[in-house]
């Protein structure tokens, strides 16, 4: 029975405790953070669209400097590909009809 008065003497004095702190420091612990929620705060220029100037991709959204440069890669590749194998592959002969 003294254990379990014991525990709720701790108990209570624990949430007197956290419910009313006595300086500002532990008040200022308890204050929730809001941690990567900032996503309003700026740091820098604002970004814009690709379309908007497009000889500038330091100042594009990341998003659209992804998309742009990766279909560019693509182009760069296809393109390297078609040119390497332009002679090679199949061959079919054209039939040439005389018309008459």
């Amino acid at each position: 029975m003294a254990t379990l008065v014991a525990a709720a003497a701790r108990q209570a004095a624990t949430l007197s405790r956290v419910a009313t702190p006595r300086t500002s420091a532990q008040a200022a612990h308890l204050i929730q953070r809001r941690g990567l929620a900032g996503s309003a705060d700026h740091h820098g220029p604002p970004r814009v669209n690709f379309w908007q100037d497009p000889l500038s991709p330091s100042k594009w959204k990341e998003e659209h400097f992804v998309i742009v440069s990766l279909s560019g890669w693509g182009l760069l590749f296809f393109g390297g590909y078609k040119l390497a194998t332009r002679g090679k592959g199949k061959k079919e002969e054209k039939l040439v009809e005389a018309s008459q």
